[in-house]
């Protein structure tokens, strides 16, 4: 599923050749500047693995001559597009503990160019295609689309712990099985619909962030080039047509461009889990203490210790980890565990990093490997892998520390609260 999703969702593919069918250049809309002057834009959505795009792209180019080209692109995937170096700061990436979302996005990309392998097609052909034709007939290009940084930190942080799980699942049950899929087919409407309604159904906020928010976006940087332009050629993906199409005739529903670029942390409920956790572990050894019993005291922390390193452990190990980073996710779990300000991955994954080395040859590799063997021998992935796959065993070992300490200890944390509340009420009063 996810690498259909790869095909179409990247670009927000929704619907397309039925519209194409009844207008070869695209669907036309006119667009008042407040007076009365009107800007004409003709919006071509296209398929960013079919050769049949690049077509229509060109041609609707040649045939309208517009003043501008607005292409479905942000700078650093122009770079990307275009096989300009760029370099990717793993350290810094997992120090800020984005190693998460940037293997995401790396994924999806990989899904992307297997699927545009299949048609013999670059993915963002077009969009390359439309920026030459642009420069042939002297048109200025425009970059309308958000960020991608901007876009997957806002796609992860909208995310419930429910969507990350579902589409981790969807992801690795996709790493394992083929697909058949047939870009044409999936252009057809109703199969877009279906597949989009299904997206929806898994990660709605995901949806949201990947397609709507970019929509609303686009729109806006559309609406400021109708200002400046009496014609506009706008090459997306098919599904951001309709949503764009549906900004376009209501403005006022455009979100602030401010908000849509927002990435600042908001309420961390992952955090305060993380707080609520650890005052959990901290009051349970403390009941412990209180019992005088240093034996069950030290049993505790010997199964807390092993239950959260081996599994962060197994993590590393998984991912494809050096010894050196096994070890280190094996010694530092127990401590990230209870601390909601670090994470057992941030260790091991700069270990990984510092054994690993990962080189700007690296960066050029992964933007062109199209097989999962290639994909997990990258230097920059298995260092991001490493650290992810630390972060859930030592997710996983938080769980089942807490229950195993919890059953040998025999604690009951609310009894142990209600002394403590009652005990500053005492001196209190």
């Amino acid at each position: 599923m996810l690498e259909k999703f790869a095909s179409v969702l990247l670009a927000g593919e929704q619907n397309g050749n039925r519209d194409r069918a009844r207008d070869e250049e695209g669907v036309r809309t006119e667009i008042e500047d407040g007076g009365d002057r009107r800007s004409r834009l003709y919006i071509v959505g296209t398929a960013h693995v079919s050769p049949k795009s690049i077509e229509e792209v060109e041609r609707t180019i040649d045939v309208v001559r517009p003043e501008a080209v607005a292409v479905e692109l942000d700078y650093r995937r122009l770079m990307a597009l275009r096989g300009e170096r760029q370099e990717i700061p793993v350290v810094d990436v997992i120090k800020r503990g984005e190693a998460h979302v940037l293997l995401f996005q790396i994924l999806l990309s990989y899904f992307q160019r297997k699927v545009g392998e299949e048609y013999g097609v670059k993915p963002g052909e077009e969009m390359l295609a439309a920026i030459r034709k642009a420069e042939e007939i002297g048109a200025d290009i425009l970059l309308i689309d958000r960020d991608i940084t901007v876009t997957f930190k806002r796609f992860w942080k909208n995310l419930s712990l429910k969507e990350k799980l579902k589409i981790v699942y969807s992801l690795l049950k996709s790493l394992f099985e083929e697909e058949e899929i047939d870009v044409d087919e999936m252009l057809k409407e109703d199969v877009l619909e279906l597949l989009v309604k299904e997206f929806r159904d898994i990660a709605p906020s995901a949806a949201k962030v990947l397609i709507d928010e970019r929509d609303a976006y686009m729109a806006a940087n559309l609406l400021e080039a109708s200002k400046r332009y009496s014609s506009v050629v706008a090459v997306v993906g098919a599904g951001h047509r309709k949503g764009i199409e549906k900004y376009l005739s209501n403005p006022s529903s455009i979100p602030p461009v401010e908000e849509l670029l927002d990435v600042r942390e908001g309420r961390n409920y992952g955090k305060l889990v993380g707080y609520a956790v650890f005052a959990f572990i901290i009051l349970t050894f403390l009941a412990v203490a209180t019992t005088l019993n240093s034996a069950l005291l030290i049993k505790a922390f010997v199964y807390w210790f092993l239950i959260n390193g081996i599994l962060s452990a197994i993590g590393a190990a998984l991912a494809g980890g050096h010894p050196l980073s096994v070890l280190t996710a094996f010694l530092v779990a127990w401590l990230t565990s209870i601390n909601p300000t670090i994470a057992a991955g941030w260790f091991s994954g700069l270990v990984e990093a510092w054994v690993r080395k990962p080189t700007s040859k690296d960066v050029e590799e992964l933007a062109s490997v199209t097989s999962l063997r290639d994909l997990f021998r990258n230097r920059i992935f298995r260092v991001l892998l490493v650290a992810a796959l630390t972060n859930v065993g030592s997710m996983i070992g938080t769980i089942l520390g807490i229950w195993y300490v919890y059953k040998i200890t025999g604690i009951k944390i609310a009894d142990v609260l209600k002394k403590a509340v009652m005990g500053v009420f005492r001196r209190i009063l």
